[in-house]
């Protein structure tokens, strides 16, 4: 493994845009992986589990410059935790969480950066607001004083052809910018979206943040 995650981050670095903000998706990385990327440039990782976050936190906690992205579901009575312990939360998936990481926010004072996850197609299998119900939610979540509403953040179901991965993410920014327009204190600044399969095409739609695992560290243990 020794050299290939540096190699692996060059590759990814040379086909993407400086501004792009690559956050290292480390579910089952270990600690020493996750020290090589450091070294190779990376500042951002991104974690799925709290409980297999904070340790691995802990261990590198000389590393003072990163910023820790939760980018995992997270239950309500979970989310004290992850306010304390991450700088981003990508995953605000319903008006419930927001309302309860906004209370925490207040009393922690705070005020962490979080993105909306959205989902424009149908998906079972995924958390997030469809569009009409974001739309719904929006006057409430503005009330939300407390936390950073940064933009949106998508995971697209599997098995769509480029095209509709294409078309579903740049819908994204769409509506990303349809809503800075109607909440115009809401900054929308921010997409996070794209995965080690699809991160080109996510930058193509305007992708700011993109979360690449398996690209990085190889295939996943389970």
């Amino acid at each position: 493994m020794s050299g290939l995650i540096a190699q692996n981050i060059r590759k990814i670095r040379a086909n993407i845009p400086e501004d792009i903000r690559l956050v290292a998706v480390t579910k089952t990385v270990s600690p020493a992986a996750m020290r090589e990327a450091y070294e190779a440039g990376i500042r951002d990782f991104g974690e799925n589990r709290l409980q297999e976050a904070l340790p691995k936190q802990q261990e590198l906690q000389d590393l003072t410059d990163v910023s820790w992205h939760f980018i995992g579901h997270i239950q309500t009575n979970k989310a004290r935790k992850v306010i304390e312990h991450f700088d981003w939360i990508h995953s605000v998936d319903s008006l419930k969480l927001a309302q309860r990481l906004n209370s925490l926010a207040k009393e922690l004072s705070c005020q962490p950066k979080v993105c909306l996850q959205v989902k424009l197609l149908k998906d079972p299998n995924k958390y997030g607001w469809e569009v009409q119900n974001l739309w719904a939610d929006l006057p409430k979540l503005e009330l939300c004083h407390h936390i950073n509403i940064q933009g949106l953040m998508t995971i697209l179901p599997l098995g769509l052809s480029q095209a509709e991965v294409l078309a579903t993410f740049t819908a994204t920014k769409q509506l990303a910018q349809e809503i800075k327009q109607k909440y115009s204190h809401l900054p929308m600044s921010e997409l996070s979206m794209g995965m080690s399969g699809d991160y080109l095409l996510a930058i193509q739609a305007g992708a700011t943040m993109i979360r690449l695992g398996q690209i990085i560290f190889g295939v996943r243990k389970i």
